[in-house]
């Protein structure tokens, strides 16, 4: 059987299981839809969305230092480390969670209903975390509650935005659509960290409030312009298959936060009865969901789209693509803020902004390839070019790793560019080639589907990169900064405690621009210290001198690992098949020559 048949099959399948769905109401097509001014609204509308719920997904990292001092807490304190985590994860997890079901909500009662309730909550609790009153754990919690809160409204626009373009835009045009929206979506990840680290030093509170007047002009807009495609369907919500692989989704998702948390005397927390007692909880509730999900008449969860090689292989290749490129961000951060910055003269407090600045090269790239490629797929395919990106990226990670660590930034900036415009080249292709595999009626929760293995990936991601680094530094660092701190005057037994301490504080106090020297011995101790040895461990060049070694160890697995995902990720999107459109099954004649698959 050919691929294009065993496609056709599976498409026919999937109609066949849903037995409420009218026929002709999910192939009969508004015929404002693709009216040339409505859709380039509902591209301006839906990339305005995308890039305002990912912008703050990042710009809390480069900001994290001020928040913590403007509501007065330590966040490398032991006791504020679910604080800290929260912060940054919290958000990641939400929109895993939820997409999907967000998604099959969208399709039930209105993509552009849900979209536009996305827009609103995320808008309301972006101010009420720019007015936060409170102070000390009190005020870290609100954070972290509200921070949830504003996940949930990101996870209604990320959910819906790519089926209402689908939706709006021609088969012939949504690769080039998809592909502007998929690029500001990673982008902004990048942006976000240059404007937290322009916005922090006036004021911590500007880093949510910068979304508020954005949040009412995209809420109006999108009330006012966008509109509903009718679509008769009924169908009712799946409530054990929500709950089950919700529970399933926290449950490992909270494990692999926590699995890099020292615990007792280990460095890390894998063998934690909380991260194993999360992780068996989260897999056996992940196994209730898939039964539940071959038992119900409106499952949340369309195992049947599996049965179309392009939406498996675009969403595996996806989930591969997000774990190595997930932890990415975090490694160059570390790498620039702890070592490469400190070391060319930057004061610790300074790095957090240069980093989102050094990193420019990366966004560059995603812009540049995202729109160009996504519109070259809509005449060639996906294949070839979001298999050729990943392969483009895995070889720009083994050129990272070839790199000294203090290295020369013209070559640094050349291959961030380089693994940008990969990670452009396959993103948009890649997600063009799901939404186009998708019968109309089931865009929503395959636009949430793909989502949740992409925004699942980022959590693995930080989980196995963090865990990589730890334990490329736990060989080297102990001893290395034991003999340093000896050498310049510490007391051997202070020394020893700070060598003990967990490699992830080290990693932490870089990555928040803290001075990590005075975090490990402290404040009292320095004070001891005769003033020119006092200077020499505090300065920008100690520290990074120290780190050198040990961090390359950890990062070179890191890059190892990364490159090993992103040459699956790049064979598993081939397996996709040539060029395909999904075609209702009651076109007797199939997909059309120029959709055939081709290689």
């Amino acid at each position: 059987m050919s691929a294009a048949d065993t496609t056709r099959s599976a498409s026919g399948l999937i109609e066949q299981s849903d037995s409420q769905t009218l026929a002709a109401g999910s192939s009969t097509r508004d015929p404002t839809e693709f009216s040339d001014r409505y859709k380039w609204v509902v591209l301006s509308n839906t990339t305005l969305g995308v890039l305002m719920a990912t912008i703050d997904l990042s710009i809390m990292l480069i900001a994290l230092p001020t928040i913590f001092r403007g509501i007065h807490i330590d966040p490398l304190l032991p006791s504020n480390s679910f604080f800290l985590l929260w912060m940054i994860l919290s958000f990641m997890i939400v929109t895993s969670v939820l997409v999907v079901s967000l998604g099959r909500l969208g399709d039930m009662y209105g993509r552009v209903k849900m979209y536009n309730l996305g827009f609103a909550v995320y808008t309301f609790f972006s101010l009420l975390l720019s007015i936060t009153w409170m102070s000390g754990t009190a005020g870290a919690l609100w954070l972290v509650i509200m921070r949830v809160f504003q996940g949930v409204g990101a996870s209604f626009l990320i959910a819906n935005s790519a089926a209402i373009l689908t939706d709006a835009f021609p088969e012939d045009q949504r690769g080039m659509a998809l592909g502007i929206n998929q690029v500001a979506g990673i982008s902004g990840s990048f942006i976000g960290l240059v404007l937290g680290g322009v916005l922090a030093p006036i004021q911590w509170r500007l880093i949510f409030l910068v979304s508020v007047p954005i949040g009412v002009f995209g809420t109006i807009w999108a009330y006012r312009k966008l509109r509903e495609i009718p679509r008769h369907t009924k169908a009712s919500l799946d409530w054990p298959g929500n709950i089950s692989f919700a529970l399933g989704l926290i449950g490992i998702m909270v494990g692999i936060t926590y699995g890099i948390q020292p615990h007792g005397h280990s460095t890390m927390g894998w063998t934690s009865p909380f991260v194993l007692g999360c992780l068996g909880a989260g897999v056996a509730f992940l196994v209730v969901f898939a039964v539940v999900e071959t038992r119900v008449s409106d499952p949340m969860f369309r195992l049947a789209l599996f049965k179309i090689r392009a939406f498996t292989a675009g969403s595996l290749s996806s989930l591969l693509a997000g774990i190595g490129r997930g932890g990415l961000m975090f490694m160059l951060i570390i790498w620039l803020q702890g070592i490469w910055l400190p070391s060319h003269g930057y004061s610790f407090s300074q790095t957090p902004l240069w980093a989102g600045i050094y990193m420019l090269p990366l966004t560059a790239g995603f812009l540049l390839a995202g729109p160009v490629s996504g519109y070259l797929s809509d005449r060639f395919g996906s294949r070839p070019f979001a298999s050729g990106g990943m392969v483009i990226a895995a070889i720009s990670f083994f050129l990272l790793e070839l790199l000294p660590v203090d290295f020369s930034y013209w070559a640094f900036g050349l291959i961030l560019l380089l693994n940008g415009l990969a990670m452009g080249a396959f993103a948009a292709p890649n997600r063009a080639g799901v939404m186009n595999s998708l019968p109309p009626e089931h865009r929503g929760v395959g636009s949430g589907m793909n989502s949740t293995f992409q925004n699942s990936a980022q959590v693995l991601s930080i989980g196995i990169f963090f865990t990589l680094m730890i334990v490329g530094l736990s060989s080297t660092l102990p001893s290395t900064l034991y003999n340093g701190l000896v050498a310049h005057g510490v007391p051997p037994q202070t020394a020893l405690s700070a060598s003990k301490l967990p490699p992830v504080s080290t990693l932490f106090a870089a990555f928040l621009g803290y001075s990590p020297i005075q975090h490990m011995i402290g404040a009292k101790t320095l004070a001891h210290l005769p003033p020119a040895q006092s200077a020499i461990l505090t300065g920008k060049t100690f520290f990074p001198t120290l780190i050198t070694r040990p961090f390359a160890n950890g990062l070179h697995a890191a890059f190892d690992f990364a490159i090993v995902a992103c040459l699956v990720a790049a064979a598993t999107s081939w397996l996709r098949g040539g060029k395909y459109h999904y075609e209702p099954k009651t076109r007797e004649a199939g997909p059309t020559s120029d959709r055939a698959p081709t290689s």
